[in-house]
Protein backbone atom coordinates (compact mmCIF):
# COMPACT_ATOMS: atom_id res chain seq x y z
CA UNK A 1 0.00 0.00 0.00
CA UNK A 2 1.02 3.59 -0.61
CA UNK A 3 -0.21 5.72 2.32
CA UNK A 4 -0.22 9.44 3.03
CA UNK A 5 -0.08 10.54 6.66
CA UNK A 6 -0.80 14.06 7.88
CA UNK A 7 0.73 14.89 11.23
CA UNK A 8 3.27 12.10 10.82
CA UNK A 9 5.85 13.97 12.91
CA UNK A 10 3.61 13.63 15.95
CA UNK A 11 3.23 10.93 18.57
CA UNK A 12 0.63 8.61 17.04
CA UNK A 13 1.31 9.58 13.43
CA UNK A 14 5.02 8.73 13.59
CA UNK A 15 4.30 5.45 15.33
CA UNK A 16 1.74 4.44 12.71
CA UNK A 17 4.22 5.39 9.97
CA UNK A 18 6.80 3.09 11.56
CA UNK A 19 4.28 0.25 11.80
CA UNK A 20 3.35 0.62 8.13
CA UNK A 21 6.99 0.71 7.03
CA UNK A 22 7.78 -2.32 9.21
CA UNK A 23 5.13 -4.21 7.24
CA UNK A 24 6.65 -3.18 3.88
CA UNK A 25 4.26 -0.36 2.92
CA UNK A 26 5.23 2.99 1.40
CA UNK A 27 4.63 6.06 3.55
CA UNK A 28 4.66 9.78 2.83
CA UNK A 29 4.24 12.39 5.54
CA UNK A 30 2.89 15.94 5.44
CA UNK A 31 3.59 17.98 8.57
CA UNK A 32 4.17 21.68 9.22
CA UNK A 33 6.22 20.81 12.34
CA UNK A 34 4.33 23.32 14.50
CA UNK A 35 3.71 20.65 17.13
CA UNK A 36 5.49 17.67 15.57
CA UNK A 37 9.21 16.86 15.63
CA UNK A 38 11.45 16.03 12.69
CA UNK A 39 13.25 13.60 15.02
CA UNK A 40 10.20 11.30 15.05
CA UNK A 41 9.85 10.99 11.26
CA UNK A 42 10.94 7.51 10.10
CA UNK A 43 13.99 7.53 7.82
CA UNK A 44 12.23 5.46 5.17
CA UNK A 45 9.25 7.82 4.88
CA UNK A 46 9.04 10.61 2.32
CA UNK A 47 8.64 13.89 4.15
CA UNK A 48 7.00 17.07 2.91
CA UNK A 49 7.15 20.06 5.20
CA UNK A 50 4.02 22.03 4.43
CA UNK A 51 0.63 22.96 5.80
CA UNK A 52 -2.34 20.76 4.93
CA UNK A 53 -4.19 23.76 3.42
CA UNK A 54 -1.39 24.65 1.01
CA UNK A 55 -3.55 23.86 -2.01
CA UNK A 56 -0.80 23.97 -4.61
CA UNK A 57 1.78 21.94 -2.68
CA UNK A 58 -0.68 19.32 -1.39
CA UNK A 59 -2.19 18.89 -4.88
CA UNK A 60 1.28 18.36 -6.35
CA UNK A 61 2.05 15.72 -3.70
CA UNK A 62 -1.23 13.89 -4.36
CA UNK A 63 -0.83 13.97 -8.15
CA UNK A 64 2.76 12.79 -7.99
CA UNK A 65 2.22 9.84 -5.64
CA UNK A 66 -1.32 8.48 -6.22
CA UNK A 67 -1.92 7.23 -2.70
CA UNK A 68 -4.25 4.38 -1.78
CA UNK A 69 -5.47 6.15 1.37
CA UNK A 70 -4.76 9.02 3.73
CA UNK A 71 -4.59 8.89 7.51
CA UNK A 72 -5.46 12.32 8.83
CA UNK A 73 -3.81 12.89 12.22
CA UNK A 74 -2.89 16.58 11.87
CA UNK A 75 -4.45 18.85 14.49
CA UNK A 76 -4.21 20.25 17.99
CA UNK A 77 -5.10 17.96 20.87
CA UNK A 78 -4.95 19.72 24.25
CA UNK A 79 -8.29 20.08 26.01
CA UNK A 80 -7.13 22.72 28.47
CA UNK A 81 -5.58 24.82 25.68
CA UNK A 82 -8.75 24.52 23.61
CA UNK A 83 -10.79 25.97 26.48
CA UNK A 84 -8.47 29.00 26.55
CA UNK A 85 -8.20 29.39 22.77
CA UNK A 86 -11.36 27.98 21.14
CA UNK A 87 -10.90 29.96 17.89
CA UNK A 88 -7.39 28.54 17.46
CA UNK A 89 -8.83 25.02 17.66
CA UNK A 90 -11.75 25.84 15.39
CA UNK A 91 -9.33 27.03 12.69
CA UNK A 92 -6.59 24.41 13.04
CA UNK A 93 -8.78 21.36 13.60
CA UNK A 94 -11.99 22.12 11.74
CA UNK A 95 -11.39 24.73 9.03
CA UNK A 96 -8.05 23.30 7.93
CA UNK A 97 -9.31 19.71 7.94
CA UNK A 98 -12.32 20.61 5.80
CA UNK A 99 -10.11 22.29 3.22
CA UNK A 100 -7.59 19.44 3.22
CA UNK A 101 -10.25 16.77 2.76
CA UNK A 102 -11.71 18.67 -0.17
CA UNK A 103 -8.24 18.92 -1.75
CA UNK A 104 -7.97 15.13 -1.41
CA UNK A 105 -11.38 14.60 -3.00
CA UNK A 106 -10.55 16.91 -5.89
CA UNK A 107 -7.38 14.90 -6.52
CA UNK A 108 -9.23 11.55 -6.35
CA UNK A 109 -7.85 10.48 -2.99
CA UNK A 110 -11.14 9.37 -1.47
CA UNK A 111 -10.19 6.80 1.18
CA UNK A 112 -9.63 8.44 4.57
CA UNK A 113 -8.87 7.21 8.07
CA UNK A 114 -9.71 10.01 10.49
CA UNK A 115 -8.14 10.48 13.91
CA UNK A 116 -11.02 11.38 16.22
CA UNK A 117 -11.51 11.26 19.97
CA UNK A 118 -13.65 9.51 22.55
CA UNK A 119 -14.10 12.86 24.27
CA UNK A 120 -16.95 13.57 21.86
CA UNK A 121 -19.06 11.24 24.05
CA UNK A 122 -18.76 13.76 26.89
CA UNK A 123 -20.38 12.84 30.20
CA UNK A 124 -21.79 9.55 29.01
CA UNK A 125 -24.34 7.76 31.18
CA UNK A 126 -23.27 4.46 29.65
CA UNK A 127 -20.86 2.26 31.60
CA UNK A 128 -18.94 1.66 28.39
CA UNK A 129 -19.48 3.91 25.37
CA UNK A 130 -20.56 2.28 22.11
CA UNK A 131 -20.11 3.88 18.70
CA UNK A 132 -23.83 4.65 18.61
CA UNK A 133 -23.90 6.18 22.11
CA UNK A 134 -25.13 9.75 22.39
CA UNK A 135 -22.48 12.32 21.47
CA UNK A 136 -22.11 15.26 23.83
CA UNK A 137 -18.72 17.00 23.42
CA UNK A 138 -17.84 19.11 26.46
CA UNK A 139 -14.89 21.20 25.29
CA UNK A 140 -13.77 23.06 22.13
CA UNK A 141 -11.27 20.34 21.18
CA UNK A 142 -13.94 17.63 21.24
CA UNK A 143 -16.39 19.89 19.41
CA UNK A 144 -13.95 20.38 16.50
CA UNK A 145 -13.52 16.62 16.15
CA UNK A 146 -17.29 16.17 16.27
CA UNK A 147 -17.74 18.74 13.49
CA UNK A 148 -15.13 17.11 11.26
CA UNK A 149 -16.73 13.70 11.79
CA UNK A 150 -20.01 15.18 10.55
CA UNK A 151 -18.27 16.83 7.60
CA UNK A 152 -16.68 13.52 6.57
CA UNK A 153 -19.99 11.68 6.91
CA UNK A 154 -21.66 14.38 4.77
CA UNK A 155 -19.04 14.00 2.03
CA UNK A 156 -19.48 10.23 2.14
CA UNK A 157 -23.25 10.59 1.68
CA UNK A 158 -22.46 12.69 -1.40
CA UNK A 159 -20.46 9.67 -2.66
CA UNK A 160 -17.24 11.66 -2.56
CA UNK A 161 -15.25 9.51 -0.14
CA UNK A 162 -15.05 6.36 1.98
CA UNK A 163 -14.03 6.70 5.60
CA UNK A 164 -13.16 5.02 8.83
CA UNK A 165 -13.39 7.25 11.89
CA UNK A 166 -11.32 6.07 14.84
CA UNK A 167 -12.33 7.42 18.23
CA UNK A 168 -9.27 7.18 20.45
CA UNK A 169 -9.55 6.69 24.14
CA UNK A 170 -6.37 7.58 26.11
CA UNK A 171 -3.33 6.68 24.04
CA UNK A 172 -0.16 5.90 25.99
CA UNK A 173 3.10 3.96 25.93
CA UNK A 174 5.89 3.97 23.36
CA UNK A 175 7.51 1.84 20.69
CA UNK A 176 9.27 -1.09 22.37
CA UNK A 177 12.37 -0.41 20.25
CA UNK A 178 12.21 3.21 21.47
CA UNK A 179 12.07 4.65 17.96
CA UNK A 180 9.03 6.77 18.75
CA UNK A 181 7.07 8.11 21.70
CA UNK A 182 5.53 11.23 23.19
CA UNK A 183 7.99 14.15 22.98
CA UNK A 184 5.82 17.11 23.97
CA UNK A 185 7.42 18.91 26.94
CA UNK A 186 4.18 20.77 27.65
CA UNK A 187 1.94 17.71 27.55
CA UNK A 188 -0.74 17.34 30.20
CA UNK A 189 -1.10 13.62 29.42
CA UNK A 190 -1.39 11.74 32.71
CA UNK A 191 1.17 9.00 32.00
CA UNK A 192 3.59 11.39 30.28
CA UNK A 193 3.60 13.74 33.29
CA UNK A 194 3.96 10.78 35.68
CA UNK A 195 7.04 9.68 33.69
CA UNK A 196 8.48 13.18 33.97
CA UNK A 197 8.09 13.03 37.75
CA UNK A 198 9.56 9.51 37.84
CA UNK A 199 12.65 10.70 35.93
CA UNK A 200 13.04 13.78 38.16
CA UNK A 201 12.14 16.26 35.41
CA UNK A 202 9.30 17.44 37.64
CA UNK A 203 9.05 17.41 41.41
CA UNK A 204 5.54 16.08 41.92
CA UNK A 205 2.35 15.03 40.16
CA UNK A 206 -0.89 16.98 40.47
CA UNK A 207 -4.12 14.97 40.37
CA UNK A 208 -6.73 17.31 38.91
CA UNK A 209 -9.89 16.73 40.88
CA UNK A 210 -10.62 14.61 43.96
CA UNK A 211 -14.39 14.87 44.11
CA UNK A 212 -15.52 12.82 41.12
CA UNK A 213 -18.28 10.24 41.54
CA UNK A 214 -15.85 7.31 41.16
CA UNK A 215 -14.57 4.68 43.58
CA UNK A 216 -11.57 6.76 44.71
CA UNK A 217 -12.91 10.22 43.73
CA UNK A 218 -10.45 10.63 40.81
CA UNK A 219 -11.28 10.58 37.09
CA UNK A 220 -11.39 7.24 35.24
CA UNK A 221 -9.95 6.62 31.78
CA UNK A 222 -9.54 3.77 29.29
CA UNK A 223 -5.93 3.51 28.07
CA UNK A 224 -4.68 1.95 24.84
CA UNK A 225 -1.06 1.28 23.91
CA UNK A 226 0.08 3.28 20.90
CA UNK A 227 1.36 0.14 19.14
CA UNK A 228 -2.05 -1.54 19.36
CA UNK A 229 -3.64 1.67 18.08
CA UNK A 230 -1.24 1.76 15.14
CA UNK A 231 -2.28 -1.77 14.24
CA UNK A 232 -5.94 -0.67 14.20
CA UNK A 233 -5.02 1.98 11.61
CA UNK A 234 -3.37 -0.56 9.35
CA UNK A 235 -6.28 -2.99 9.64
CA UNK A 236 -8.67 -0.09 8.95
CA UNK A 237 -6.90 0.78 5.71
CA UNK A 238 -6.99 -2.83 4.52
CA UNK A 239 -10.68 -3.08 5.39
CA UNK A 240 -11.56 0.19 3.66
CA UNK A 241 -9.67 -0.65 0.47
CA UNK A 242 -11.21 -4.10 0.31
CA UNK A 243 -14.78 -3.43 1.46
CA UNK A 244 -15.25 0.24 0.46
CA UNK A 245 -17.51 0.39 3.49
CA UNK A 246 -17.39 3.33 5.90
CA UNK A 247 -17.22 2.62 9.64
CA UNK A 248 -16.72 4.22 13.05
CA UNK A 249 -14.67 2.37 15.66
CA UNK A 250 -13.86 2.93 19.32
CA UNK A 251 -10.17 2.41 20.06
CA UNK A 252 -9.64 1.31 23.65
CA UNK A 253 -9.46 -1.82 25.78
CA UNK A 254 -12.81 -1.50 27.51
CA UNK A 255 -11.29 -1.24 30.98
CA UNK A 256 -11.14 1.90 33.13
CA UNK A 257 -8.37 2.97 35.48
CA UNK A 258 -8.57 5.93 37.83
CA UNK A 259 -5.81 8.53 37.99
CA UNK A 260 -4.94 7.31 41.48
CA UNK A 261 -4.77 3.70 40.28
CA UNK A 262 -2.34 4.73 37.55
CA UNK A 263 -0.04 6.49 40.03
CA UNK A 264 -0.14 3.55 42.45
CA UNK A 265 0.59 1.08 39.61
CA UNK A 266 3.50 3.27 38.54
CA UNK A 267 4.87 3.31 42.07
CA UNK A 268 4.95 -0.49 42.09
CA UNK A 269 7.50 -0.28 39.25
CA UNK A 270 9.70 2.41 40.79
CA UNK A 271 12.33 2.54 43.51
CA UNK A 272 11.65 6.23 44.11
CA UNK A 273 7.92 6.74 44.49
CA UNK A 274 6.04 9.45 42.60
CA UNK A 275 4.97 12.20 44.96
CA UNK A 276 1.48 13.43 44.19
CA UNK A 277 -0.84 16.18 45.35
CA UNK A 278 -4.47 16.97 44.68
CA UNK A 279 -5.46 20.04 42.70
CA UNK A 280 -8.71 21.46 41.31
CA UNK A 281 -10.58 20.00 38.36
CA UNK A 282 -9.62 21.37 34.95
CA UNK A 283 -12.29 22.99 32.77
CA UNK A 284 -13.54 20.56 30.12
CA UNK A 285 -12.43 17.40 31.92
CA UNK A 286 -14.76 14.39 31.93
CA UNK A 287 -15.46 12.21 34.96
CA UNK A 288 -15.34 8.75 33.41
CA UNK A 289 -14.72 7.55 29.87
CA UNK A 290 -14.43 3.85 29.04
CA UNK A 291 -14.94 2.15 25.68
CA UNK A 292 -16.98 -0.72 24.41
CA UNK A 293 -14.49 -1.99 21.82
CA UNK A 294 -16.36 -5.09 20.63
CA UNK A 295 -17.06 -3.62 17.19
CA UNK A 296 -13.43 -3.00 16.23
CA UNK A 297 -12.43 -6.46 17.49
CA UNK A 298 -15.17 -8.21 15.55
CA UNK A 299 -15.11 -6.19 12.31
CA UNK A 300 -11.33 -5.86 11.88
CA UNK A 301 -10.46 -9.07 13.75
CA UNK A 302 -8.20 -6.96 15.93
CA UNK A 303 -6.53 -8.61 18.91
CA UNK A 304 -4.71 -6.30 21.32
CA UNK A 305 -1.16 -7.36 22.19
CA UNK A 306 -0.07 -4.71 24.68
CA UNK A 307 -3.15 -4.38 26.87
CA UNK A 308 -1.43 -4.81 30.22
CA UNK A 309 -1.20 -1.58 32.20
CA UNK A 310 2.36 -2.33 33.33
CA UNK A 311 3.43 -2.78 29.70
CA UNK A 312 2.04 0.65 28.86
CA UNK A 313 3.75 2.23 31.88
CA UNK A 314 7.11 0.50 31.32
CA UNK A 315 7.37 1.49 27.65
CA UNK A 316 6.35 5.06 28.45
CA UNK A 317 8.96 5.25 31.22
CA UNK A 318 11.72 3.74 29.05
CA UNK A 319 10.94 6.32 26.37
CA UNK A 320 11.05 9.17 28.87
CA UNK A 321 14.50 7.99 29.98
CA UNK A 322 15.65 7.88 26.37
CA UNK A 323 14.48 11.44 25.61
CA UNK A 324 17.42 12.73 27.65
CA UNK A 325 19.76 11.44 24.94
CA UNK A 326 17.31 11.92 22.07
CA UNK A 327 18.03 15.61 21.48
Amino acid sequence: MNILITGGAGYIGSHTALSLIDKGHKVSIIDNLITGSRKLIPKNAKFYKCDIINYKKVSEILQKNRFDAVIHFAGLIKVEESVKYPKKYEYNNYTKSKKFIDICIKNKLNNIIFSSTASIYGHSKKKNCKENSKLNPQNPYAKTKFKIENFIIKRAKQKKLNYIILRYFNVAGADRKLRSGLLDKKSSHLIKVACEVATKKKNFFIINGSNYRTSDKTAVRDFIHVTDLSEIHILSISYLLKKKKSQIFNCGYGKGFSVLQIIKSFNELLNNKIEYRFGPRRPGDIEKLVSNCNKVKKTLKWKPKYNQLKTILKTALNWEKKIISFK
